[in-house]
């Protein structure tokens, strides 16, 4: 598989991951997406596509290119909600991970 089918493949899991936290917040009562506790792995797997996207880099078609910058367009904006070490869930050690989850 290469880099390309792995950031599409992670693309499509994200955008059905917001189709599902959008579902579940309207069922909670139309909790707002800004409060869902689901908003900080949102913002995690957000961040590890945009540094997937900064890897392929040029070698991406346009439209993979598109979006990566849609992905970081949009990752800016919620940038603050990642796991509160600000480091990226994939690059922790488990020991990190552990930890930052209260494990």
């Amino acid at each position: 598989m290469t880099n390309i089918e792995k950031f599409n493949n992670l693309a499509g899991f994200y955008e059905y991951m917001k189709t599902v936290m959008s579902a579940i917040a309207t069922q909670k009562g139309g909790v707002p997406i800004e409060n869902y506790a689901g908003r900080f792995f949102a913002a995690d797997t957000l961040e590890m596509l945009v540094a997937m996207g900064g890897k392929i880099g040029t070698s991406a078609d346009e439209k993979t290119r598109g979006q990566i910058e849609k992905y970081r367009a949009e990752f800016a904006e919620i940038s603050d909600w990642v796991t509160p070490s600000k480091k990226p869930v994939h690059e922790m050690t488990l020991e990190e991970f552990e930890k930052v989850m209260n494990i």
